[in-house]
Order: C-alpha cells, then structure tokens, then sequence
C-alpha cells in the first residue's frame, strides 16, 4: 500500500502540525507528501526526514502539475490519494477518471466557510468547492459534529470516518521566551489567541471583549495574538480605533508556540468555525487553560466546566464572563487546576497511536476495495 497525501503547502496552522504528526507514524515506504508550493510544511517534512515531492506550481491556476502527479501515482503505484483542503480536493478531482486510485479527504474546516468574505470569487470557489465534495469516495471527519455537518450536505453517512486530530504529548517542551521579553508583567491577566488572522478565527470578537474589560476596569488583561494572515492590516487598524494597542500584541508568526502558551494564563479560541482544533490539545499540553467557542468537537474535549470553558459562537458576552471567571480562579488557585485536568484527558484520550490506529486500519479496509 502507498499512500500520496496532498496538499498546497502553505499552510502553518492545524493542518500543517495535523499531517506531519500522522505522516512521522507511519512507514516511510508508504506515504508522500505531495505539495504544490514550497512553506513550512515541506520545511519541517523534509527536516524530520519524511518523503516530499514539490509539484512546483507557478499559480494556484496553474494546472500543469496534474501531469506530474499523474505521472507520480503512476510509477509510485500509489493505492490511495489522501487530500487536505480545496485545492487538493480541486485537482484530484481533475485526476479522479484518468488514474486508478481511491480518494480519501480529511475535512479541517466547514467547506461551505472556506473562502467566507471573499466576494464574488468567493461564492464560485464555495459552490465548486461543494460540488467537488461529491465527487470524492471517503472522509475523514475529525468530529462527530463534523461527521453530521458533512451528512447534511448530502454525503453518505457510510463514506465517513471519525478519526479524532491529535499531537505528540511525550518528550520535553520549555519555555524558551518569557514575559518580560515581550513585554508583559508577571501581574498581567494574559490572554492568548493561535490563530491565522482570517475573518473565521473570530479576532474581532476578542478585541470586542477586551475593549469591555477595559472600560469595566480589568487593566490587567492583555492579549496576544500569534499568527499572520490576510485581515492583519484590518485588524491593526481596529485595535487602533478601541485604542488597544497597549493590550494587544501582535507576535506575527512563531514557530515556537508551547512557549508562547505556557507563559500565559489562558489561552482564547474565538472561531465562528473549526473541526477539532489542535491548538487545544497544544493548550492542554502546555498546562494552560482554555476558553473556545462552541465549534467542531471542541465539546468533545472540553465536555465539562472543571475541564475549561465553551461559550456560544459569535457572543462577545460568553467570552468576557469566561475571562472574568478565569481571572476569578486564577486568585483561588483552581485556574492551574482546570488546565491539569484537561492535559490528563488529552493524553489519555488523543493519543498519536490512536490516530495512527485508526487512520492506518481505514486504509487497510479502503485498500481491500480495489
């Protein structure tokens, strides 16, 4: 059995950490990761020597490399395509007649979201992207939220796989950047948000909040935001206008994220969408606690108060009482206590092996189909 995952390549978030902590699993002999941009992804692949293949793509219209990936499934003798995101999904779907192979799609993020505030060319992208969907022969939904979503729009309940996201949780991680470095005080309320600056991470949201912090007297909140994006200048300039710059930081991109959240008291998901976002289990990790909106299998983790907070999407009001109950425990001492209970579930219950188990053990019975 070999398996080509592909993907665009230019991703750094979830999806990124996702697929290299499955693909560091399995036997190097049975995957490749097929990108179509050089990034960070291809970066660390190679780093911890995984198998990758740069289709070198000039545009993202650039549709030349169906012949190169053709031609790599071909003398690969590659039994499954694995695709992540849009794009992949597109030009597998160009493929899908030409070569024998089965296609199997992990769904990140609510495709009916994906191109959210991108106007007119945003629409044709949703409803192409909707369609290619249809196409495709099996899903891995990383919730059983996001198995319901993906029956919703029509798809096969049998064609659907739960198979849970998860992160390594053994080895050492230090904090390597203190507090002092970039500028926040031991005595600071510290709030963290992971997340690419995009209209669907729900920044706004957080800023709205902090804003009414601020103005009921709660200086002692700041908020930092690790990441970059499309909406940066958008969201500089909003955090201009509440005249927040000096409780909100924007950190850009960081590879070292544990740091970052292992310095803070808690840390923020905002989204008004997502499937099962990693950076949770990376809070769980770091022993901080977490305030998310309800999206994907958020409540599948955090399922009880004492393991953190779940509020509603797109409420401002359900995230400043989190944070002021959070402020609240971290003076009684029980905010630690929350984050030691949800690091505990995490391991126990998302392991790498299991993610390896059930992806691994799907593909056997996929492969027996052919």
């Amino acid at each position: 059995m070999k398996v080509l995952h592909l993907i665009s390549g230019g991703e750094t978030g979830g999806s990124k950490n996702h697929l290299i902590s499955l693909l560091q699993q399995f036997n190097k002999e049975e995957v490749i990761l097929g990108v179509f941009q050089e990034g960070k992804l291809s970066e660390e692949a190679r780093e911890i020597g995984l198998p990758v293949v740069l289709f070198g793509q000039t545009s993202r219209y650039d549709f030349s490399v169906l012949k190169k990936i053709k031609t790599l499934i071909k003398e690969q003798q590659v039994t499954i395509v694995h695709t992540h995101g849009p794009r992949a999904n597109l030009f597998t779907y160009f493929m899908k007649k030409q070569v024998n192979f089965k296609w199997i799609t992990t769904v990140h993020s609510d495709p009916s979201k994906d191109f959210i505030k991108g106007g007119v060319k945003g629409k044709v992208f949703t409803w192409l992207n909707m369609k290619v969907l249809k196409e495709i022969d099996y899903f891995f939904a990383v919730s059983n939220r996001f198995k319901e979503m993906l029956v919703k729009f029509g798809l096969e309940t049998s064609k659907i796989f739960v198979i849970y996201n998860s992160i390594p949780f053994g080895g050492v991680y230090e904090q390597k950047v203190t507090r002092n470095e970039i500028g926040v005080s031991e005595t600071d309320f510290v709030i963290i948000m992971v997340a690419r600056l995009h209209p669907i991470k729900g920044h706004e949201l957080a800023f709205e909040s902090i804003n009414e912090l601020s103005n009921e007297g709660y200086n002692q909140v700041k908020l930092l935001l690790i990441g970059d994006g499309p909406i940066e200048t958008e969201l500089k300039q909003k955090v201009e206008q509440l005249q927040l710059s000096e409780k909100i930081k924007f950190l850009g991109f960081q590879k070292d994220v544990h740091s970052y959240l292992a310095l803070s008291d808690v840390k923020l998901l905002a989204s008004y969408s997502e499937s099962f976002p990693l950076v949770i289990l990376e809070s769980a990790r770091a022993e901080t606690p977490v305030i998310s909106t309800d999206v994907g299998g958020v409540k599948d983790l955090i399922s009880e108060h004492h393991f953190g907070w779940v509020v509603p999407v797109g409420e401002v009001e359900g995230i400043t009482t989190a944070i002021k109950e959070a402020i609240e425990d971290k003076k009684n001492g029980a905010l630690k206590e929350k984050a030691y209970r949800l690091k505990d579930r995490a391991i126990k219950e998302y392991s790498l092996q299991r993610l390896y188990n059930d992806t691994y053990g799907t593909y056997l019975k996929i492969k027996d189909e052919i």
